[in-house]
């Protein structure tokens, strides 16, 4: 059997070191709060994604809407509140 293999350089170079820079982390630990509402929320959707939602549920839906928007407008407050000048 023979194999076919491109035996050319790839188009873009990747770095030699992958790892995220600090000011990367730094943001990713921001969208934490906002990262964990939305997969609670994620997760109330696909509970009840094979079956028609009961009352409990609605609640539970709705509850986990408004934490992700919470974690949001806290994130937008956030980021607003480190802009030189602060808020407009």
């Amino acid at each position: 059997m023979k194999f076919i293999v491109a035996r050319h350089k790839p188009v873009t170079s990747l770095p030699p070191d992958l790892e995220p820079t600090d000011a990367e982390l730094t943001a990713i630990e921001w969208e934490v709060p906002l990262i964990l509402a939305e997969r609670d929320l994620l997760d109330v959707e696909i509970t009840v994604m094979d079956r028609a939602p009961s009352e409990l549920d609605e609640r539970r839906i709705r509850r986990a809407r408004r934490r992700v928007l919470a974690a949001r407008r806290a994130l937008t407050n956030q980021a607003v509140a480190t802009l030189p000048g602060g808020a407009a």
